[in-house]
């Protein structure tokens, strides 16, 4: 008898194996589970597709909060995106009706629900009743923010997050507070010192990342893989708030420093002011919710809610910010519908848009429409009297709720980098006041410093003045710490800008003179070194502006003077040269009648630069002409490249200017941009 071949029994066991396992397959779907169906469903509480461990979680937990009466609602993005896709099969599913398990079973490791506080009433005993369930809960809690204001009550500390386990799932429950806005806010999760991080894996977590502030829900009752729960009435628009929901609280405490320092302005007229500029702003942010634009506070009225949390009483307006792109045609027709005229409208919808609208009490309504670029964002500027277009240019920031006279109103995120961007050198004072004074002093005695440096003398010989240095200081703290900042406004008037700039120029002829005469005693005729000296000494607070930005850490290689040269620089340049010739006798002029010529030449200038509200050099043709002469006939240098170089309105320091660009200039911009690139 021949031998069996292993390979043919191989075969045979395999298909024999397969055939039975088929028949039992076929065996228990046709016959077992029919029969037994419904006893395991009643034995074991679940049915197909309900064996979830997520299922099972939410099943006791909203068993738990319905027989505690504990008015939850079901907030978690994933899940509330699926009910909206499916929201007439939810809106027509019967409590129990569901055989198939959809929107519970998604594999994950939180489920979200949501509590409004002042409607829970026993807090206490709903946490022994879930333990003695079976759930490990976390309670986290903090102060109360909206206690901050009080001293004797800002130590209050609030329930912000439930975190309950059950098995592997955990359920994620975020406590609402109400605030005075009418909104609900949940406060950031942060874990203290004793709490087990690897008790969920928290940063799975979508909310609690960060404070989030919400418009308070309409909620309806649905059954939802056969479980009664509460959703908002609009999913979608609860989903869509969750990215956009960070919150930023005002600075309480500092602002309590800020009146403390300075005395709070409760005069009728502050107060009636006040009063006026909060109705104004609760109607516009009335009229643009209708239209469906967002908006956030800007300029002044950011400044006041950063720095005091109120309205600054001096401001006499109402600053709002909206993003171009949000910009819609009817917006005029709505502000006059609601009793607000238009005042005025700059620009156009393509470039430096602003809208200002008359309020009552003669408080104006401000809107400045914002562009975005690759690296930056701004504003246009038009000034009222000339017509003149500014750009005012700001970092990328992103919007943050906040809470503002008893309203939900968006500031930037970014708000500190917002107000520098806009005040300057104020906001610096304000944040940092001994990196402003150095700055400042920097600005005063810059020349000294730099004429030291470069003849190997002491750098720190200027702080052995001890007049000059206290009536700097004085000048320096009176004009960012004045209470109502009266100084400030007062120059802001021209002539007073006249008088300054005017003793500046004449001040700036005395340092060259000073510096080529004392240069000359260390290097005999040295002519370049003279020159040098006297140009540090007249433009050395211009010439040392790099090392002051980067102490502010706003430094930039396109603002870099030697790149592009400023006004000051390049006249005291130009002095330097001819007190240098003088002094060396190349010259025929006495001493006395240059000086005398000199000053009435910058001096003359400055004020007309200044009156006429322009920033032409008077030497730009002549500058164009050497510029062809010396460096070639094939470049293009035309004059109006000239002209359109942005000068310091004032003193030519640059110390109090905010970040204003002439718009002619933009061309200008671009086409250097293109052959950098």
């Amino acid at each position: 008898m021949s031998r069996i071949n292993k390979n043919v029994v191989l075969a045979l066991l395999t298909l024999t194996s397969s055939a039975f396992l088929l028949f039992q397959l076929y065996y228990y779907k046709h016959y077992l589970s029919t029969k037994n169906g419904a006893g395991l469903s009643k034995s074991k509480g679940s049915r197909i597709g309900f064996d979830s461990t997520q299922w099972r979680a939410v099943k006791k937990f909203i068993m738990l909060t319905s027989n505690q009466n504990v008015p939850v609602f079901l907030i978690d993005p994933l899940i509330l995106e699926l009910i909206n896709k499916n929201f007439e099969q939810v809106k027509n599913t019967s409590h129990g009706s569901t055989s198939q398990c959809k929107f519970f079973c998604v594999p994950r490791d939180f489920t979200a629900f949501a509590l409004q506080y002042h409607l829970w009433k026993n807090e206490e005993g709903w946490f022994r009743i879930a333990e003695n369930m079976g759930f490990q809960c976390l309670k986290i809690e903090s102060k109360d923010p909206r206690l901050d204001g009080i001293d004797s009550l800002s130590g209050t500390e609030i329930p912000l997050h439930y975190i309950c386990k059950l098995a592997t799932h955990a359920i994620h429950l975020v406590v609402f507070h109400e605030r005075s806005g009418n909104y609900l806010w949940h406060g950031h999760l942060r874990l203290k010192e004793h709490i087990d991080r690897k008790f969920v894996p928290f940063r799975k977590l979508q909310f609690g990342r960060y404070p989030g502030a919400f418009d308070r829900p309409e909620l309806q009752q649905v059954t939802v893989d056969g479980l009664e729960v509460l959703i908002p009435k609009d999913p979608m628009h609860f989903v869509e708030e969750v990215p956009h929901s960070r919150f930023i609280e005002c600075r309480y405490k500092e602002a309590r420093a800020f009146f403390q320092q300075y005395l709070d302005d409760n005069t009728v007229e502050a107060v009636a002011f006040r009063k006026s500029a909060k109705e104004l702003l609760q109607l516009a942010a009335k009229t643009l919710n209708k239209l469906g634009v967002p908006f956030w506070l800007s300029s002044g009225t950011c400044l006041g809610w950063y720095r005091q949390c109120n309205i600054i009483p001096y401001s006499k307006d109402v600053d709002l910010g909206i993003f171009i792109q949000d910009y819609k045609s009817d917006i005029i027709l709505a502000f006059q519908d609601a009793g607000l005229p238009l005042k005025h409208k700059f620009g156009k919808v393509e470039d430096s848009l602003e809208l200002s609208f008359q309020g009552k009490d003669d408080v104006k309504l401000d809107i400045f429409f914002f562009y975005e670029e690759t690296d930056h964002m701004w504003n246009g500027g038009t000034q009222a009297k000339t017509g003149k277009k500014f750009k005012y240019l700001f970092p990328k920031f992103t919007l943050c709720w906040t809470e503002f006279v008893d309203m939900k109103v968006h500031v930037p995120c970014e708000t500190l980098e917002y107000i520098e961007a806009n005040y300057g050198a104020a906001a610096l004072a304000w944040k940092n006041p001994i990196s402003s004074w150095f700055t400042a002093m920097l600005h005063c005695f810059g020349g000294g410093i730099l004429s030291c440096l470069l003849l190997a003398e002491p750098p720190l010989k200027f702080l052995a003045n001890h007049t000059n240095i206290l009536l700097a200081s004085s000048i320096w703290y009176i004009t960012f710490f004045c209470p109502r900042d009266l100084v400030s406004q007062g120059y802001s008037y021209l002539p007073v800008q006249l008088l300054a700039s005017g003793m500046k120029e004449v001040t700036r002829t005395w340092k060259i003179v000073g510096g080529v005469t004392h240069a000359n005693s260390y290097y005999k005729n040295g002519w370049i070194v003279m020159i040098a000296i006297g140009w540090a000494r007249g433009a050395g607070g211009t010439i040392i502006t790099n090392f002051e930005r980067l102490l502010k850490g706003d430094w930039k290689p396109e603002g870099d003077e030697w790149l592009k040269m400023s006004y000051p620089a390049k006249v005291t340049l130009l002095g330097s040269v001819i007190f240098t010739f003088q002094h060396t006798q190349h010259l025929a002029i006495s001493k006395h009648n240059l000086m005398f010529l000199y000053t009435i030449f910058i001096v003359a200038t400055k004020i007309t630069m200044m009156t006429t509200q322009t920033s032409t050099m008077t030497f730009a043709p002549f500058e164009d002409t050497l510029s062809r002469m010396l460096f070639g006939w094939q470049q293009p240098f035309s004059s109006c490249e000239k002209k359109s170089e942005a000068k310091s309105p004032s003193n030519g320091t640059g110390s109090l200017a905010s970040k204003l660009v002439d718009v002619a200039s933009d061309n200008v911009k671009k086409k250097h941009t293109k052959k950098n690139e």
